[in-house]
């Protein structure tokens, strides 16, 4: 199991489950160090104290809040935890709303969470299996580290996932883009052209299987890290294919048909 980043409860009215909180995500991201291209070497980022110009130590910094130019209150764990000591150890279930009411814009990052103790196992079975049948998520509020959360409480499978959910303040409103209505005959769109999108679509449905799905952006930028490393060789980027140009005019009609031709001769083969 992955180590947890939080323990406290899941208050839900009178209940309480003691859980555990663990991320779900794994970012297999490459990283890459900054050198110096005269010599290679790696380049350090140092903390450096701003007056005296030396290098401050992990274990001497401190948390400070600046509430006048240059004039600092210190802040330390034990105060971020007393500010609100129920709101820092509870998962507080404030609604239940349908899940197909929160927009997918809302959703951030998910985490899962795990009862802390056996005696919690039947309320959290309980709890999930509830919101499965019911196809309700609990709205709830947790504050992790420094800063409370807005998430939702949702069954995946055998597992409650607590999703931290974006505040609406977080985000922007589609109205500043330019984007075309919801009138077709405004925009030039005719029957046959909805009809043959359609059946692109129903050529292209299948099951949600996220094992077929891959990063190939990431596996040839490896491969080439590999050749690189291998022969010293750079390889050359493959030649994009063509594409209409920014502006110009397409024939979406003979678009549909090829991508509908391609893909039934692929279903075939």
């Amino acid at each position: 199991m992955s180590r947890s980043i939080w323990k406290g409860d899941i208050s839900f009215g009178l209940v309480t489950i003691p859980v555990s909180i663990h991320p779900a995500e794994e970012r297999n991201e490459l990283t890459f160090h900054l050198l110096d291209g005269r010599d290679m070497a790696p380049i350090r980022q140092q903390r450096v104290n701003s007056v005296t110009g030396e290098i401050v130590p992990w274990e001497e910094t401190v948390k400070g809040y600046e509430y006048e130019p240059d004039r600092f209150v210190v802040i330390t764990d034990d105060d971020f935890r007393a500010a609100d000591v129920e709101a820092t150890r509870t998962v507080d279930v404030l609604a239940m709303v349908r899940a197909e009411e929160i927009s997918t814009l809302f959703y951030d990052r998910p985490y899962f969470l795990a009862p802390a103790s056996k005696a919690a196992r039947k309320p959290y079975a309980i709890l999930r299996d509830t919101l499965a049948r019911t196809g309700y998520v609990g709205v709830a509020s947790v504050v992790i580290r420094t800063r409370q959360h807005l998430a939702a409480i949702l069954p995946v499978g055998d597992a409650l996932v607590l999703d931290m959910l974006r505040f609406p303040s977080d985000l922007r409103s589609a109205d500043e883009l330019e984007l075309p209505g919801s009138d077709p005959a405004e925009l030039g769109v005719t029957d046959a052209e909805m009809d043959l999108a359609s059946q692109l679509v129903e050529a292209m449905t299948g099951p949600w299987d996220p094992s077929a799905y891959h990063d190939t952006y990431r596996e040839a930028l490896t491969a080439l890290i590999e050749h690189k490393v291998e022969t010293g060789e750079v390889l050359a980027p493959p030649i994009p294919e063509e594409r209409p140009a920014a502006g110009e005019v397409v024939d979406i009609m003979s678009l549909l048909k090829r991508s509908l031709d391609e893909r039934r001769a692929a279903g075939g083969a």
